[in-house]
């Protein structure tokens, strides 16, 4: 059985037992969290439908918070000084899917 949820304004496809890094999620390491699929298939069975998925879950356990590389960037424009620097880290949490039930 596996399922498809959204976070962060992205999808990814998930199974019980699996650790996924989604962008950060407002819970502290080793807290719960409850995740709506969008899609969830057991086996031949496909639940794809608002009144399908109405009482599916997918619950999570957050085990860190983590970032992501550097990225550095650099705006350069000859003949009038103008320079800037500028970085990035993105933070991500790490999702460990405990279960997934399709109510």
């Amino acid at each position: 059985m596996y399922a498809v949820i959204r976070t962060g304004g992205k999808q990814y496809k998930v199974e019980a037992g699996q650790r996924v890094e989604v962008e950060r999620v407002g819970t502290d390491p080793g807290g719960e969290i409850e995740l709506a699929p969008i899609l969830l298939v057991d086996g031949a069975k496909v639940l794809a439908t608002p009144s399908e998925l109405g009482k599916a879950l997918v619950k999570a356990k957050v085990v860190e918070d983590t970032k992501g590389p550097k990225i550095n960037g650099f705006v350069y424009k000859p003949k009038s000084n103008n320079r800037k620097r500028w970085g990035h880290r993105q933070h991500y949490s790490l999702l460990e899917i405990t279960s997934i039930t399709p109510g």
